[in-house]
């Protein structure tokens, strides 16, 4: 007989991809962090509080050209406006859960492990809440750790040259959350439209401003997009609603199992 895997241990295995992947670059945030002035103690509690690659690379940049901190905070707020949209879009998902629930499950969301959970609870049926929270968690106990360990060994470490490195690790890293994400035309669409959009924004702007300011204007286009074409593909056949939809979805996988 087979010996059947317990349902942690095939979490962790989702998970472990992104778990390692976080090794590089949380070493490179938390010597960033120290060079800010932040003690390894003080390191792990921003890592465990705001668990959020950008605004902690953001955090550790501003205060070291001594930015004002209501400039900050400021820019925290709008940078991490996207966690809204990221998480209305898997609240269909975990509906029934508790608020207790909704809050772990709020705090530890960031961009990567909603990549996981989101391809994770359209393709496979099996796939619970705490699953995804299982998920989250796996991926801010690495994170921290790394942010730990970078922050400790700051002083030995040339900076420069590994932050040289991390800058392509973290290009690389994104690229390859938007090419795990295209399952159909629109996304490529909607990513070129961000990408145009960001480079306007930035250049007419002139500083991080223009990206915050590209993600909310290609995400709202691509909402308009998709709502325009699902509402003309239900009126024509649904043509253009096959185009723009993923092959696979938790109610296809549903049916066919039935089957």
């Amino acid at each position: 007989m087979e010996k059947t895997e317990a349902r942690w241990v095939e979490v962790f295995k989702v998970s472990l991809p992104l778990c390692l992947s976080y090794v590089p670059i949380g070493l490179a945030c938390g010597i960033l962090l120290h060079a800010a002035g932040f003690n390894p103690l003080l390191t792990l509690l921003v890592s465990v509080l705001v668990f959020s690659g950008g605004a902690q690379f953001l955090i550790a940049s501003m205060l070291t050209t001594n930015t004002p901190m209501q400039t900050i905070v400021i820019m925290l707020f709008f940078l991490e406006l996207r966690y809204a949209l990221l998480g209305s879009s898997l609240s269909q998902y975990i509906k029934g859960t508790s608020k207790k629930f909704l809050y772990f499950f709020a705090v530890s969301l960031n961009d990567e492990n909603y990549a996981v959970n989101y391809l994770k609870f359209a393709t496979d049926k099996s796939w619970t809440p705490k699953d995804a929270l299982a998920v989250e968690h796996w991926s801010l106990l690495f994170w921290s750790v790394a942010n730990f360990i970078g922050s400790l060994v700051g002083n030995l470490i040339p900076m420069e040259n590994y932050l040289d490195i991390v800058d392509f690790a973290l290009t690389a890293m994104f690229i390859y959350m938007i090419v795990m994400q295209i399952r159909n035309k629109l996304t490529i669409l909607v990513s070129f439209i961000s990408g145009v959009i960001a480079i306007v924004a930035l250049v007419t702007l002139k500083s991080t401003m223009g990206l915050i300011v590209a993600t909310l204007l290609a995400s709202f286009i691509g909402f308009m997009i998709e709502h325009n074409i699902v509402k003309k593909g239900e009126a024509k056949g649904n043509f253009w609603l096959k185009k723009i939809k993923p092959k696979a979805s938790r109610k296809v996988i549903s049916k066919s199992g039935e089957k």
